[in-house]
C-alpha cells in the first residue's frame, strides 16, 4: 500500500483597519464579515472535531495585523454592535417574507447564524477568538505559524533595504511569541513571495520552514529530485515546502473548482444591493454594501438565479470532499511508486472558507473527518513531516510568488509603483534615526521611534498595492499609504529638530495602536 501525507494550511490575514476617529468606517466591515463567515465557523469546526475525539492536523497562520484587530477592544465592541444590526435585519426579513415560505426559511437561517455568532463570540469566547485558537493549538491538532509584521512584500523591501525586510520578519516573530508564548516553527511569506537571501532572515528568527509557490521549488538550483512532493533545505537552514497547484485549483478556482458548483450560495447576490435602502436600515448606513444575507444559489451562467437550497449545498460539500480525497490518493499512488513518502502541501487564504465560499468550512470538516478513516493518506503539518524526514536535499529556491503570473507584477505595477520610492526613503530615515539614538534611553525617544516603526510598517502592507492594482478600494488603499507616510515624515521631522508635538504623537499612538512592544532597534 502507498502512503502519503496531506498538509492543509490556512492563511488568515486582513490589513490593519482601525478608525477610532469615526463612529463607523466602511472598511471595518472587512473584519466583521470575516469573523462571522470565516473565523467563527473555522474555530467552531475545530472545537467540534476535538470534542468528538477526531484526530486531525491543520496548520494556520494568523497574521500580526489580524491578531491586533481581534485583540482590540474598540474593534470587538463595534463587531458586537454590527451583529446586533444583522440580527435586527434578519428578524425584519423573516417578518417581511412571512407569506413566502422559502424566503422566510432562509431569513430564519440567517437569524440563527447571526444569533449563534453573537452567543459564541460574547458568551462563550468573551469576545476573545484568539484564546480559542490557542486552546486548539494546545491540543496539538492545530499548528499556528508566524507571518511578517504587516504583510510587507519581502522581496521588494529586501532588494532596497535588508533592515526593512528583517524588521518585518523579526517583529512578526516577536508578536507571535507575545501572543502564543512560544517560538514559531513555520513562517508564512506574504503572498508566498520569495527571493534568494530571505532565508537568512528566517534563520535569524529561528524559523524552521516556509512555503513557496510551485515554481519557487521546481526552478531551484539544483532541481529538486522529488519535485514539489518533499521539502528542500536552504543553505541557511530553513526548509521550503511548495504548493501543489492541482490540489489548490480544485478548491480556489471559481471556474474549475468546487466553489463554482451551481448548488452553492451565490456570493455577489446580496440583500444589501437588492432591498430598498429604507428597509436595510442602520446596517447600510446610507450606502449600498454587502449585508451578509444572500438568498440565491449560483445556478448556471446566464440563468435566472434560483433560491439557495441548504440541503443540496450540504450534499455537494460532502460529495466534493470525497472527490478531493480520492484525487489526493491517486496522486499519492503515482508519486509513491518512485520510492519515498510524499507530502502534498495545500495552502489557501483562510477567508476562502466561509466568506468567499460559504460552504467551505463544511467541505473542510468533511475532508478532515473522512481523512481520519483513511489508511493511506494522513493529515500532517510541515513541522511533523520535517521531524519524520530529517534528511532532505539542499537547494537554492527560485524567486516566486503565488500572485498572477507567479512573480511581482501584481504588486509592482504602474498603478502602485509610486509607493516604493517613498517607502524606501522613509526606511532610510528610520534606519538613520535608529542608529543615532541606539543608546538613547529617554522614554520620549523610545515612544517616537516605536511610532515611527508602526507608521512605516503599516505603510509597507502588501494589501495596499494589491488593492490599487485590482481597483478594489484603490482610493482607500492610496490614502492609507499616504496617511501613514505623512504621519511618519511629520513625526520624523519633529524628532530631528527636537520640536515634537506631543499631542500629535498621542494622536498617532491612539489611532495606530498595534504592536505595543515593537522593537525599533531592528532597524539598526
Amino acid at each position: 500500500m502507498s502512503f502519503g501525507s496531506l498538509a492543509l494550511i490556512l492563511h488568515a490575514h486582513l490589513p490593519f483597519v482601525r478608525h477610532p476617529e469615526y463612529e463607523h468606517f466602511f472598511e471595518e466591515d472587512w473584519l466583521f464579515e470575516a469573523i462571522t463567515e470565516t473565523y467563527i465557523p473555522l474555530l467552531q469546526m475545530m472545537q467540534r472535531l476535538v470534542n468528538d475525539g477526531m484526530p486531525f492536523k491543520l496548520t494556520m497562520s494568523i497574521t500580526p495585523t489580524l491578531c491586533a484587530m481581534l485583540e482590540d477592544e474598540l474593534s470587538r465592541g463595534r463587531y458586537v454592535r454590527h451583529l446586533d444590526l444583522l440580527i435586527d435585519l434578519a428578524a425584519r426579513e423573516r417578518k417581511r417574507n412571512r407569506n413566502h415560505p422559502e424566503l422566510r426559511e432562509l431569513a430564519s437561517f440567517y437569524l440563527d447564524i447571526f444569533s449563534e455568532s453573537r452567543r459564541f463570540f460574547v458568551d462563550e469566547r468573551k469576545c476573545d477568538l484568539l484564546s480559542g485558537f490557542r486552546e486548539i493549538r494546545e491540543t496539538g491538532a492545530l499548528e499556528i505559524i508566524a507571518c511578517a509584521a504587516t504583510h510587507g512584500l519581502l522581496p521588494i523591501l529586501h532588494q532596497h533595504s535588508r533592515e526593512a525586510a528583517r524588521s518585518q520578519v523579526l517583529i512578526g516573530r516577536d508578536v507571535y511569541v507575545d501572543l502564543f508564548g512560544a517560538e514559531p516553527a513555520g513562517f508564512w511569506l506574504p503572498e508566498c513571495a520569495y527571493a534568494p537571501g530571505l532565508e537568512t532572515l528566517l534563520q535569524e528568527a529561528n524559523i524552521r520552514w516556509f512555503i513557496l509557490d510551485t515554481h519557487g521549488l521546481l526552478f531551484g538550483t539544483p532541481r529538486p529530485q522529488r519535485a514539489i512532493y518533499a521539502p528542500c533545505y536552504t543553505q541557511a537552514g530553513p526548509a521550503a515546502f511548495a504548493r501543489d497547484r492541482d490540489s489548490s485549483r480544485q478548491i480556489w478556482s471559481a471556474q474549475e473548482g468546487y466553489p463554482g458548483d451551481p448548488a452553492y450560495r451565490e456570493f455577489y447576490r446580496d440583500v444589501g444591493f437588492d432591498l430598498p435602502m429604507e428597509h436595510l436600515g442602520r446596517i447600510a448606513r446610507g450606502q449600498r454594501k454587502f449585508a451578509g444575507m444572500k438568498y440565491h444559489r449560483i445556478t448556471g451562467l446566464g440563468e435566472e438565479k434560483e433560491l439557495y437550497d441548504r440541503e443540496a449545498a450540504e450534499k455537494a460539500a460532502e460529495t466534493h470532499a470525497i472527490h478531493f480525497l480520492e484525487q489526493r490518493r491517486r496522486q499519492i499512488r503515482e508519486i509513491s511508486a518512485v520510492g519515498f513518502d510524499p507530502v502534498i502541501v495545500v495552502p489557501f487564504d483562510a477567508e476562502l472558507f466561509g466568506h468567499w465560499w460559504f460552504e467551505g468550512p463544511r467541505f473542510l470538516e468533511h475532508v478532515i473527518r473522512k481523512a481520519a478513516r483513511e489508511q493511506d493518506l494522513y493529515l500532517t503539518t510541515p513541522s511533523e513531516y520535517l521531524a519524520a524526514h530529517p534528511t532532505l536535499q539542499t537547494i537554492q529556491p527560485g524567486a516566486s510568488t503565488w500572485g498572477e503570473n507567479g512573480h511581482l507584477s501584481v504588486w509592482l505595477d504602474q498603478s502602485n509603483a509610486w509607493v516604493y520610492p517613498r517607502l524606501h526613503v522613509a526606511t532610510e530615515r528610520l534606519c538613520k534615526s535608529a542608529r543615532a539614538h541606539a543608546d538613547n534611553s529617554k522614554s520620549m525617544a523610545n515612544r517616537i521611534l516605536k511610532q515611527l516603526a508602526r507608521e512605516l510598517l503599516l505603510a509597507q502592507s502588501s494589501d495596499w498595492a494589491f488593492l490599487m492594482k485590482t481597483g478594489t478600494a484603490a482610493e482607500y488603499a492610496a490614502k492609507r499609504t499616504s496617511a501613514h507616510l505623512f504621519r511618519f515624515n511629520r513625526l520624523h521631522d519633529q524628532f530631528a529638530t527636537n520640536d515634537v508635538d506631543e499631542e500629535f504623537l498621542r494622536a498617532c499612538e491612539w489611532r495606530d495602536n498595534l504592536f505595543p512592544n515593537v522593537n525599533w532597534r531592528y532597524y539598526i
